[in-house]
């Protein structure tokens, strides 16, 4: 099965050099400016995830166990100390549970949620099953509705839910999954989420190489996810929406797709964030607590983050994703 947002190596290389040198020469001509760093973390369950054999998560997202809410709390804690915040996106049916107030303690201390979507749904779908496993299996859910007026409506309830509950208008907006050219092409998706009172949104992974599953990360490999991070510099589409792509390697196509050890998923920060702080573009950190917590108990990746950011003095700074659409407008 084709993973979106991986190509081979040699796909890779050959199709996006001539971009990836375009932008990296605009990003040098403005390297002036300081890299604007930022930590996202998904709020949302994932398969394979503690187990690998688990698989029930795709039909309630938004169901945050005990683990995932308390690494997420962890994290925000870690970073806040190091000068920072994390930036989430909350799965919102996450909001029907009794206890929110680690939610509410989180905004309180001043780490942005924005809205993603309330149940994970995708959002480019145009066929009632490709929406949400959810409604896939229970598609009587979607009231014989089109996928959009669906999605649309999920949006929304996204957003009434973390005002309602958490008394917070959402920080921006994030899609489920990345896709490699972000919204382009799809004027209709990018209107929704402007009609939904997003000024920005966060939909855009862009291609890179990946190793196979279990096989380990190579010079190749990294030079290529490297190379990426030109192509995850904040834009503007025609309708006016602006895009903030995430920056590989996320954690699920490292740790699900890939397979890897820690320490490679690392060494791709280090190098990625290197780059960026180098060039002063802005880095994306796209991670899911539900996963990192598995993965990286020990809370490595943000502490690696924070402190290449902080050895870095003038030439980065860690902030929200609202720093990073600015740049874009």
């Amino acid at each position: 099965m084709t993973i979106p947002g991986i190509v081979t190596r040699r796909a890779f290389l050959g199709s996006t050099a001539a971009g990836v040198l375009a932008a990296s020469r605009m990003l040098k001509a403005e390297d002036a400016k300081p890299a604007l760093i930022s930590i996202t973390l998904d709020l949302e369950m994932s398969r394979n995830f503690p187990q690998w054999e688990t698989t029930h998560w795709d039909y309630e997202k938004g169901n945050l166990d005990a683990a995932t809410k308390d690494y997420t709390v962890e994290a925000c804690r870690r970073v806040k100390e190091k000068g920072g915040v994390i930036h989430c996106f909350s799965v919102a049916r996450v909001l029907e549970q009794e206890d929110v107030a680690w939610l509410k303690a989180i905004i309180a201390d001043g780490h942005p949620v924005g809205n993603h979507t309330y149940d994970h749904v995708y959002v480019l779908a145009t066929k009632p099953e490709e929406v949400q496993f959810r409604f896939k299996r229970a598609p009587w859910l979607m009231r014989g509705r089109p996928p959009q007026e669906v999605i649309a409506d999920n949006i929304a309830m996204a957003s009434e839910a973390i005002k309602t509950r958490l008394g917070v208008d959402p920080a921006g907006f994030r899609t489920p999954g990345g896709f490699a050219e972000g919204l382009k092409g799809r004027e209709d998706v990018q209107k929704m989420i402007l009609n939904a009172g997003f000024k920005w949104a966060s939909c855009r992974y862009p291609s890179h190489p990946m190793s196979k599953p279990g096989e380990r990360a190579t010079p190749e490999i990294y030079k290529g996810i490297v190379a990426a991070q030109a192509a995850a510099q904040p834009f503007v589409y025609p309708t006016g929406l602006v895009e903030i792509p995430m920056s590989p390697v996320s954690d699920i196509n490292a740790f699900r797709s890939g397979r890897w050890p820690l320490e490679d998923f690392l060494e791709a920060i280090r190098q990625a964030v290197t780059w960026c702080i180098d060039n002063g573009a802005t880095f994306d950190f796209l991670a899911h607590p539900s996963c990192l917590g598995v993965a990286d108990p020990q809370f490595k990746a943000v502490e690696l983050i924070c402190d290449l950011v902080a050895k870095a003095g003038n030439r980065a700074k860690l902030v929200p994703l609202d720093a990073l659409a600015a740049r874009a407008m």
